[in-house]
């Protein structure tokens, strides 16, 4: 590769290309060569803005996890609005989009990266899954609040349900995402014996 190559914003096209590799190739392809050749530089570019490979995946998980942020919001958002069963449905399958479930795997086998994701947020938790799981636990404290969900439901444990099962339905790739109809039969069942009716 050319070491002229200018790129605009560097660390944004490293990440686009990162995403790319990852939603492309799987976890186990996503090395410095990998994405220094998608994005079109020299190995040296990625070395000249992170400190090393596991660097620059801590800020590029950190960068997704951000957008997050935005979704998370409508879920926060929906609360008192429609249906507990719908709302959550939607998250589910927002929050567990094409991307986020590409990063789960890379958290799981990367020790130092969540290592460094630990350093960066301490208490956070595993990234991704830690968001997911805010979300997810802010909206049915909310819902409880307004009277939607049952003032004796167990927020955590139901988070956790909710969160586990839809990480093991959006986790097999090769298929593509569940449908509408799966994801909404996990939260139904899950919430069954809590939302009030």
């Amino acid at each position: 590769m050319p070491t002229g190559v200018h790129l605009r914003d560097a660390r944004q096209q490293l990440f686009d290309a990162a995403e790319r590799v990852l939603l492309r190739d799987g976890p186990n392809a996503l090395t410095s060569r990998a994405v220094t050749e998608e994005a079109g530089c020299a190995k040296g570019v990625l070395h000249r803005h992170f400190a090393d490979f596991d660097a620059f995946l801590a800020e590029l998980v950190l960068d997704r996890a951000a957008e997050l942020d935005a979704r998370a919001r409508t879920l926060g958002e929906s609360a008192g609005t429609g249906t507990v069963a719908g709302n959550l449905t939607d998250a589910l399958t927002a929050l567990f989009g094409p991307v986020p479930v590409a990063i789960i795997p890379l958290l799981t086998f990367r020790d130092e990266l969540r290592a460094r994701l630990r350093q960066a947020t301490p208490g956070g938790g595993i990234a991704i899954l830690a968001q997911i799981t805010t979300a997810v636990s802010g909206y049915l404290a909310e819902e409880r609040a307004r009277g939607r969900v049952s003032a004796d439901a167990d927020i955590d444990s139901l988070t956790l349900t909710l969160v586990g099962g839809g990480h093991l339905l959006f986790a097999d790739r090769d298929p593509g995402p569940p449908d509408a109809a799966a994801v909404g039969k996990l939260v139904t069942t899950a919430i069954a014996d809590v939302v009030r009716r």
